[in-house]
């Protein structure tokens, strides 16, 4: 490779760094055990030399997926036009490395091509992606969420289309039933494009996929989970267990997160769980997303950062021995299913 000007050389020892990389259940693909996501703090409304130095941190330190959807901002595309900037910039060099995803389906305009699963809003969003992205191709090809108004058959039907064209390598899908992801998997391996992964929230606080089924069924139907909110937009951490809501926190300005979860329901079990996460020598976020790991299910966590530093905290989880039984059973009496949910 040469790394004259503009490129910047990445960590030598990246690899050694994060030591954890999963196969997607089927796949020969390995993913990182954990994933940067860039779902909320990489629009236009945030510096984009600290988006940049934080993006390039993640990689020396062995992330090579980076998560993107059509939807990132502010406002939509911003994300994407942000890592394509940084991949032409600084990371071109590594293409072959790194492990691009991106999504379409949910709304971004109020066009009806610029939502829904049809042939049409998938593909053309996926054209505009690679665009703004600036490569040929992405990795991994989401249908972002479910649409019931278009016959599953043509969203899987794009999937296989964008597969077969050489603009994505593997097909995903995110936010789907459990009912829904089974048939789209069949669909997808009928047409003999396996469903690489489902992207579903999961966490302490939110254990849906253990609930309704998906943990089974991705194991029976050889797709991985690439699970997102593993700390449910910063409720599996201690910013909010001193009583109030700090400046910049989600709860104050995120879409995702209301001020009235942070409520003494909550906070009395998130200090239960990060007393739990005390007695084991790490935080409560560690423990969180060690916890969303130890399912074999799980191929990668993941997770975004507002700080280097955030990202080195987060990525030391893996250095913590396993969760014994006894910790398990804790974590589930205080991990209710649901808090801080919205109604």
């Amino acid at each position: 490779m040469a790394f004259g000007a503009p490129y910047r050389r990445a960590a030598d020892d990246r690899y050694q760094k994060l030591g954890s990389y999963r196969g997607a259940s089927g796949s020969g693909l390995e993913l990182p055990a954990f994933s940067f996501g860039l779902w909320q703090k990489f629009g236009t409304d945030r510096p984009y030399a600290t988006q940049r130095e934080i993006v390039l941190h993640a990689f020396d330190l062995g992330i090579t997926h980076f998560d993107n959807a059509n939807r990132y901002g502010p406002p939509p595309r911003a994300a994407e036009k942000f890592f394509g900037t940084v991949l032409r910039k600084d990371l071109a060099p590594y293409r072959d490395e790194l492990v691009l995803s991106t999504k379409a389906g949910n709304p971004i305009g109020p066009s009806p091509y610029l939502k829904g699963g049809s042939r049409k809003s998938l593909l053309a969003s996926l054209d505009h992606s690679l665009r703004d992205l600036g490569t040929d191709y992405v990795d991994i090809f989401y249908s972002h969420s479910p649409d019931l108004a278009t016959p599953l058959e043509e969203t899987v039907g794009a999937l296989v289309t964008a597969v077969r064209s050489g603009k994505a390598r593997y097909a995903g899908i995110s936010n789907y039933t459990t009912e829904r992801a089974h048939e789209a998997a069949e669909l997808l391996r009928g047409a003999g494009v396996p469903l690489l992964v489902h992207q579903p929230r999961y966490s302490i606080f939110d254990r849906r996929p253990e609930l309704d089924g998906l943990l089974e069924l991705a194991a029976a139907d050889g797709f991985g989970l690439v699970v997102y909110s593993p700390l449910a937009q910063g409720l599996l951490t201690d910013k909010y267990l001193g009583g109030t809501i700090p400046p910049g926190a989600r709860a104050r300005d995120s879409a995702f997160l209301s001020p009235d979860a942070i409520d003494d329901t909550y906070r009395e079990r998130a200090a239960a769980l990060n007393e739990i996460a005390g007695q084991r020598g790490q935080s409560l976020a560690q423990l969180a997303l060690q916890w969303v790991l130890r399912q074999p299910q799980v191929t990668s966590a993941l997770i975004g950062a507002s700080s280097t530093w955030q990202l080195d905290h987060n990525l030391r989880a893996l250095d913590f021995p396993p969760l014994s039984d006894e910790e398990l059973a804790l974590i589930d009496r205080h991990g209710v299913h649901g808090t801080g949910s919205r109604p």
